[in-house]
């Protein structure tokens, strides 16, 4: 840790002590001081015990940035946090900006384990080709924007992975984003939702496009849209049949295996 302060933007992966990198661990039993989304603290509270702490709420983005920000130039160590991965739909973003606008400490960027990878292992391998991910939240995104994302994505062929796929206040946003796919793509796309990844509650599900449309899911559930290759695997394992989404990346047809 330097002697004049760092900021470290930290992503926490789902949140759970295992799935976390230890480039992760480690900074944050070394800072002193902690910032992050409350949810978030709440989260990594056995980690952090001892340290400063400070959190605020959603849409609290920018001031918890400028906290950070003002905390570390005063010579302090400080961790940024946030869910998944900080480059990913995470704090890295507003963070630069807004340091670049002022001389700032020290910053470097811990990377972690985005809702696109961990959820996708609860699946099976449903993202092995060429994929996107696309948020269906319109606080920052217009809808008109990301309607075009789907749509040009479905025609590319391109699994795709969404994020932020429902809310309280968005109730209808993944039913007319599923509306979108299916002028593009089959009903019966191989589809997988991921929801609480490492942590309570979690759980998977794997259904066709048809079928994800009138599922009601939240903002801790991730989905995924395959491509025309994709399809469902059962295997039977020790502890009993057991079904995966898997998206081929074509090696067993190259090779004959």
């Amino acid at each position: 840790m330097a002697e004049n302060g760092t900021l470290f933007i930290v992503g926490i992966g789902p949140g759970a002590q295992n799935e976390m990198s230890g480039r992760a661990l480690e900074t944050l039993s070394r800072v002193d001081t902690v910032v992050g989304y409350k949810k978030y603290i709440d989260i990594i509270a056995p980690l952090i015990c001892g340290k400063r702490v400070i959190s605020n709420g959603m849409t609290g983005e920018i001031e918890r940035c400028r906290q950070a920000l003002e905390i570390a130039s005063k010579g302090n160590n400080v961790a940024l946090v946030c869910s998944g991965d900080a480059g990913v739909y995470g704090m890295a973003s507003p963070l630069l900006e807004i340091a670049a606008e002022k001389n700032a400490a020290d910053i470097e960027i811990v990377s972690g384990i985005s809702a696109s990878m961990s959820g996708a292992a609860l699946l099976g391998s449903p993202i092995a080709h060429d994929f996107a991910t696309i948020s269906l939240s319109d606080a920052l995104t217009p809808w008109k924007t990301i309607e075009k994302r789907l749509k040009l994505c479905a025609k590319a062929d391109m699994c795709i992975v969404l994020y932020n796929p429902m809310s309280h206040k968005r109730e209808d946003t993944l039913f007319r984003a599923c509306e979108i796919l299916l002028k593009e793509i089959s009903t019966q796309t191989v589809c997988g939702i991921a929801q609480n990844i490492g942590r309570d509650g979690e759980k998977s599900e794997i259904c066709t496009l048809q079928e994800l449309q009138n599922k009601k899911l939240d903002m801790f559930s991730t989905v995924f849209i395959g491509n025309s290759t994709t399809k469902r695997v059962n295997i039977v394992c020790k502890s009993g049949e057991k079904e995966f989404m898997v998206t081929p990346r074509g090696y067993i047809k190259k090779y004959e295996l």
